[in-house]
């Protein structure tokens, strides 16, 4: 069976859309499926429209997540795991080769990431640059990750040390234990902390990355892009205010 492991904190906005993505991809597939959202404690209503949507829910209240993602994998029972990131959707193509390539002997793998809406245009200039990055050092970004069951396992699972780049740290895990892949599959996931964020602080992020290595990750210190109040999508809004 396949189990998708969807952490999420006040996602209101986005849930529905990734839940009913992954049932229309799992049914084109036609492989067992379970979906399994664990709710980090969300103020909105995140667990309510996630069961609505045929999740089972897991409730962690951590605020860590890493930590969201472990409790999400432990709660689900298939043998293969597919962590979606709550405003990402995934299709029947990308599912489709993420299973292959399972099936031809990855332990796991990500894909390439796309951002919906309008983007900024600094991020025209680091998109290149970025995606030659994860395809060079093969690692998932953290809005679609994808491995075996057993691999998870050996690798320890998400790394709860970490308020930030466990995705990369998983990946460099399961590339030990065995073949990692990057999918030329794009994966569509929201741009809203690109519109919601300036450059300036965006590039500040990557800078305390750069400047710090681990040790930048290992606090929410420095990390309000994922850990402070959600700020709003300026595309979202501008919607809302022409449909209004």
């Amino acid at each position: 069976m396949i189990s998708f492991v969807i952490p999420a904190y006040d996602e209101e906005p986005w849930i529905a859309g990734t839940l009913d993505a992954i049932h229309a991809a799992a049914a084109r597939v036609g492989e067992p499926y379970e979906v399994v959202v664990a709710d980090d404690g969300s103020n909105d209503r995140t667990a309510h429209l996630a069961a609505e949507h045929g999740a089972r829910l897991v409730q962690v209240c951590r605020r860590q997540i890493a930590a969201t993602r472990n409790a999400g994998a432990r709660a689900s029972r298939g043998d293969r795991l597919v962590f979606v990131d709550a405003d990402t959707r995934i299709d029947a193509a990308l599912l489709t080769a993420a299973l292959a390539a399972l099936e031809s002997g990855a332990i796991g793998g990500g894909a390439a990431i796309r951002f919906d809406g309008r983007l900024p245009r600094y991020y025209g200039l680091l998109e290149p640059w970025l995606l030659w990055l994860q395809r060079t050092a093969r690692f998932a970004g953290g809005c679609f990750l994808f491995c075996t069951r057993e691999a998870f396992e050996r690798a320890g699972g998400f790394d709860e040390r970490m308020y930030g780049a466990e995705e990369i740290a998983m990946s460099q895990a399961l590339k030990r234990l065995g073949r990692f892949v990057v999918l030329r599959q794009p994966v569509l996931t929201s741009g809203r902390k690109l519109r919601a964020y300036s450059g300036r602080d965006v590039l500040r992020v990557l800078g305390l990355l750069l400047s710090k290595g681990r040790r930048a990750v290992e606090t929410r210190e420095g990390l309000e892009m994922w850990y402070e109040p959600r700020r709003a999508d300026p595309e979202m809004e501008r919607r809302e205010s022409a449909s209004g």
